[in-house]
């Protein structure tokens, strides 16, 4: 993929990969809204003319938002939804998914970023997804929102989205997970479009490789940074949203920034400087900001739990 030449200028702290990934996710982001608006044009009937709204509302065309997925939008981690689906359809067996949920409890209970974790875990996902086409992975995709998405939706989260939209404001998710799964949940949810991690393909299929590195920390703020300027917009005029303080590069591009359903460090950040906060956990589970209540869901639950248990009796 082709590297973009209108970045602004970026922080020192991005890697060289960091800033790979950003430009890749926003390049494709924009691909895929075009493509949709393409499409869109050329479904309508000759000489039609656009329908105007019943009301419509005058927004700020350089203001935009940009939602984090992972509990923000949705409880729980896209990626292991993916995989929970994936594995249903006999993509891989039960002792990687197994192993993704080890992954996913350790990153959630433990609050750090292991290097070797991560690139467990982003080496587990190419190796499934490698040989196979991207249209494949896109129709399975549209099954698996159905399957284990679509109920999981934060309505708090999905207000304060539409909210954007009713405004006249594009709104778009910045995720770790795959571009091609976010960009499913983005346009289900009626979002512009997403930003995410983007595997490299040749002739329509995976090759086992990312395009830079997976869009989180940094890149995330990298990309945010890439789609504004090819967008005309005012980061100072922009919203983030976000749960974890790993996104503190990319809130803190905004100028209203929001911590929703903040876990410990970003609560203690984003109340240091007077950012906005929401939290649509129930209590009981909002009180436990450092494990967020998605740690395990579902069939991955179990697997969780005694993947914890045997690492605490091997310490």
């Amino acid at each position: 993929m082709a590297a973009l030449g209108w970045l602004t200028p970026r922080r020192r702290s991005a890697t060289a990969r960091s800033v790979l990934a950003g430009e890749a996710a926003a390049e494709a982001a924009r691909k895929s809204t075009l493509d949709a608006e393409q499409s869109a044009e050329s479904e309508a009937p000759s000489g039609a003319e656009a329908e105007e709204p019943e009301f419509p509302v005058v927004g700020d065309d350089r203001a935009a938002a940009f939602f984090d997925l992972d509990n923000t939008v949705m409880q729980g981690a896209a990626i292991f939804h993916f995989g929970r689906g994936l594995y249903k359809r006999k993509f891989f067996e039960r002792r990687e998914l197994t192993r993704f949920a080890w992954q996913q409890a350790w990153f959630r209970l433990a609050g750090v970023e292991d290097p070797e974790h991560m690139q467990d875990a982003r080496d587990s996902a190419l190796s499934i997804v490698k040989g196979h086409r991207v249209s494949e992975l896109m129709s399975i995709g549209e099954e698996i929102y159905d399957e284990y998405m679509a109920d999981r939706i934060w309505p708090g989260t999905r207000a304060l989205a539409q909210a954007h939209l009713d405004a006249g404001q594009k709104v778009w998710l910045v995720t770790a997970a795959p571009v091609e799964t976010a960009t499913i949940i983005a346009r289900r949810l009626g979002l512009t479009g997403a930003l995410g991690t983007v595997a490299e393909s040749v002739d329509g299929v995976y090759t086992g490789r990312l395009v830079g590195e997976p869009l989180h920390g940094p890149a995330k703020a990298e990309a945010v940074r890439a789609l504004a300027a090819a967008e005309g917009l005012d980061l100072a005029r922009c919203a983030a949203y976000s749960d974890s303080h790993n996104d503190i590069p990319m809130l803190s591009l905004v100028g209203h920034p929001y911590a929703i359903n903040p876990d410990a460090k970003l609560r203690k950040y984003a109340r240091a400087r007077d950012w906005r906060l929401r939290d649509y956990r129930t209590g009981r589970k909002a009180a436990k900001v450092g494990i967020p209540a998605a740690a395990g869901v579902g069939a991955l639950a179990g697997g969780t739990a005694a993947a914890v248990a045997l690492h605490r009796r091997r310490r």
